[in-house]
């Protein structure tokens, strides 16, 4: 995919540069997404994070993409942002390494996919698994072997949209992702190999 567009099931994907910001800002709207997040909470340890939400976490993201670091994926619809996927190599998000349940399988080079954030009307419409075949062909574009996520596995209750960020289990098996290990029971670590 590179930095051109790519398409599929109906949906246009771009990687975030300087001249998609405004529609990573449009996309995640006034309050930064989930909470003032701006996509940081995998790049911030928990104590930065909890005194920067919103604007510091905006222009954190701001920086990061204006320094020409790619943070991730906008879905688009008709010219119009509808979701977002936030792929990079591993060593971009530490805060993974901090987690005893999503800490390295092993020390092969893989890139991630930590989040995703879908416009509430493109919901249910199978964008997040647009997402990711689109995260996993950007990753694989930039020379990933191993590409993993970090979804979660919903078992009794139904799951808000924001508790659905990293993704979901069945996602990430349908787009040919495997267990590589499960710390904690509804969180394992999937991997695709190319």
């Amino acid at each position: 995919m590179g930095s051109a567009s790519h398409s599929l099931k109906g949906f246009e994907f771009h990687p975030v540069t300087s001249t998609r910001w405004h529609d990573f800002e449009q996309l995640f709207g006034k309050n930064g997404a989930c909470g003032g997040c701006w996509c940081m909470w995998w790049r911030l340890k928990r104590s930065e994070f909890a005194t920067r939400t919103g604007r510091k976490n905006k222009r954190m993201m701001k920086r990061i993409v204006d320094s020409g670091e790619v943070p991730g994926l906008l879905a688009y619809v008709d010219g119009t942002p509808v979701g977002w996927c936030s792929v990079a190599p591993r060593d971009v998000y530490p805060v993974l390494d901090r987690s005893w349940t999503l800490k390295r399988v092993d020390h092969e080079p893989v890139w991630s996919v930590v989040c995703f954030f879908v416009a509430r009307r493109f919901r249910s419409e199978g964008l997040m698994a647009s997402l990711l075949r689109a995260a996993v062909e950007y990753a694989t574009g930039h020379g990933a072997k191993i590409v993993e996520g970090y979804p979660v596995e919903p078992k009794t209750r139904r799951m808000s949209g924001t508790e659905l960020f990293p993704g979901t289990m069945s996602t990430f098996r349908k787009m040919g992702f495997v267990e590589a290990i499960r710390r904690s029971p509804g969180r394992p670590i999937m991997r695709y190999y190319t």
